[in-house]
């Protein structure tokens, strides 16, 4: 997919050069697109409030699912390296955003990622960036949880990889239920982290504190 950097934000007063990138066809698409979900709604997409509206959804969208252009596997390989470290790694609170695929809704939250080294680690950035690699494509928690695992597990093949999520999900927080202050918690573990209780234990109760 050809990209496509537009919107240089120039030099600005204490600012900062924007850089945004996007597929000019899918675009093009996308904005017409929400042009007729505007006018379906019952709304006049030419009045002054909405007029850009299904372009700034457009590039939105491509946006917050960019994780479809990205390989987490390639994104870990890119920094492994040899080392003979065989305690656990914990990198927690990883910020979390993704996109229910049922409703187009956001859920948000965080990850907690363990892994138990073989002779090679990575980046600890890497890990954060498989989390986002997935997260931002059209997702269900569970399924996202259990690929980060397997990411990290086929990748690294470490001893064991531990994953928890802790998400907040708008699809039961704005309709629906409207349950408001309801968190969903999803785990997924592999190797030492799923036959060793002990082990499994230490992880839970390290990031314990983080957990609702």
């Amino acid at each position: 997919m050809e990209l496509i950097n537009n919107g240089l934000g120039g030099n600005r007063k204490g600012g900062y050069d924007r850089i945004e990138r996007w597929d000019e066809k899918t675009n093009t698409a996308l904005t017409e697109h929400y042009k007729e979900i505007l006018n379906l709604l019952g709304e006049d997409g030419e009045r002054e409030g909405l007029k850009e509206t299904p372009l700034r959804v457009a590039k939105s969208m491509q946006f917050l699912t960019q994780g479809y252009g990205t390989d987490p596997a390639e994104i870990m390989k890119s920094a492994m390296f040899s080392e003979e470290y065989s305690e656990m790694v914990i990198v927690k609170d990883i910020e979390l955003f993704s996109m229910c695929e049922h409703h187009l809704l956001p859920f948000i939250g965080k990850a907690h990622v363990a892994y138990i080294p073989n002779g090679r680690i990575t980046g600890l950035s890497k890990i954060a960036r498989v989390v986002d690699g997935y997260a931002r494509r059209l997702q269900v928690q569970e399924r996202l949880t259990v690929q980060i695992r397997d990411c990290i597990q086929d990748t690294l093949k470490p001893m064991g990889v531990a994953v928890v999520i802790e998400a907040l999900h708008l699809c039961m927080v704005m309709r629906g239920v409207q349950k408001q202050h309801s968190v969903t918690t999803t785990s997924a573990f592999t190797g030492a982290f799923m036959n060793s209780e002990k082990t499994r234990k230490e992880f839970l109760g390290l990031i314990g504190e983080k957990l609702h």
